[in-house]
């Protein structure tokens, strides 16, 4: 049974850092593209970093790049996200998500999701 579980969400003014992290069970990790997608009241959800299986690529979408770092490490089965300068506009649920040899944007590609994480940002 695949399980994803992440934390680190909460509150924070804006301007400040969270780091959110994903642990991942029930799967061969290192075969896994891992992202963080994020979904905001009456928004669409979307990703906004995503890592390869082995961590040399990433992407980031536009508005967090410069912020925002993905990170993994294969040997924990876990994934990061460090976010600094965070805006009112980053407050989401953030969910992260596998998908098997892939780690592009489409979410049909992911197989498994966490069940997220609330980041709530104050100005």
């Amino acid at each position: 049974q695949v399980q994803l579980v992440e934390s680190g969400g909460g509150l924070v003014q804006a301007g400040g850092s969270l780091r959110l992290s994903c642990a991942a069970s029930g799967l061969t990790f290192s075969r896994y593209g891992m992202g963080w997608s994020r979904q905001a009241p009456g928004k669409e959800r979307e990703f906004v970093a995503t890592i390869s299986w082995s961590g040399e690529r990433t992407y980031y979408a536009d508005s967090v790049k410069g912020r925002f770092t993905i990170s993994r490490d294969n040997a924990k089965n876990t994934v990061s996200l460090q976010m600094n300068s965070l805006q009112p506009e980053d407050t989401a649920v953030y969910y992260c998500a596998a998908a098997l040899g892939y780690y592009g944007e489409s979410r049909a590609k992911y197989s498994y999701w966490g069940q997220g994480t609330q980041v709530t940002v104050s100005v």
